[in-house]
């Protein structure tokens, strides 16, 4: 069983948020569109984009931290067996 994909405050999920970016980039470019439907649909795939950036900043600090985190437990120390004897 695969954990529940993270949503944020408007409920939608990183994959459905670019799923959607991805539909409407398809919608423009099949063309068909009066103005202000291309217009509101562009305007709709910004604040997107927006929100996926800030999703990937989020995780990208996470995986900073992690790595942070594992780099210091990793860390050599006094009396370590594995460093031998000084």
């Amino acid at each position: 069983m695969s954990p529940e994909p993270k949503k944020n405050e408007t409920g939608a999920s990183f994959d459905s948020k670019l799923a959607r970016i991805e539909a409407i980039v398809a919608e423009l470019e099949e063309g068909g569109l009066d103005l202000e439907a291309a217009i509101a649909r562009y305007k709709e795939g910004v604040e997107l984009r927006k929100e996926c950036g800030a999703v990937l900043a989020g995780f990208k600090k996470q995986v900073e931290e992690l790595t942070q985190d594992a780099d210091q437990a990793l860390r050599a120390y006094d009396g370590d067996p594995d460093l031998g004897t000084r």
